[in-house]
């Protein structure tokens, strides 16, 4: 999923705040896109044509950018999970590092501030071919290092959720 993070107003369209009707049925998308406008109609509480507008209205905005089917990377041979995060001298969004959207194995890939310059998220077969991924990155010239973090277990892992938190749940703290 391709994101613009240049501009702060999405593809140059208007945009509109997003009310209630529109959150549930966003809400409703991200828990399963393969559902009629009439049952996103009942979820928001509005009629079939006005939640196909409404939606229709969301992709035009740029808001709503796709409809995917997630898939279990363990059931389709790639249940090794990592994060690297690249740090180089000059690194920009140079061809070359663009060139690493072309490996299916790199699902997410993020530039950031900090001590890294980009993080990677990666999916492979195997630790074997998760080294054959990393030994790509240094063909790539200014690449000082990596620092890899595997995954032994998944808590959470979702899209991103269209709901608002208005009343935050104590969490509460251990006793000094």
């Amino acid at each position: 999923m391709k994101q613009k993070t240049e501009n702060i107003q999405q593809n140059g369209k208007p945009t509109r705040a997003l009310d209630e009707f529109d959150r549930k049925i966003l809400g409703a998308l991200v828990k399963d896109a393969g559902q009629t406008y009439a049952e996103l109609g009942k979820i928001a509480g509005l009629s079939t044509l006005a939640t196909h507008e409404r939606v229709k209205r969301l992709r035009a905005s740029g808001t709503l950018i796709d409809t995917v089917a997630r898939v279990d990377g363990a059931s389709v041979g790639k249940p090794f999970l990592a994060f690297v995060h690249v740090d180089a001298h000059g690194w920009g969004k140079s061809q070359r590092m663009m060139k690493l959207t072309e490996f299916p194995e790199v699902e997410e890939m993020h530039s950031v501030a900090g001590d890294t310059c980009v993080i990677l998220k990666v999916r492979t077969a195997n630790a074997f071919a998760f080294e054959t991924l990393l030994s790509q990155l240094y063909v790539l010239p200014g690449v000082r290092s990596t620092k890899s973090f595997v995954v032994l277990s998944t808590y959470l892992e979702r899209p991103i959720q269209a709901e608002l938190t208005t009343d935050w749940p104590e969490i509460p703290m251990p006793p000094d």
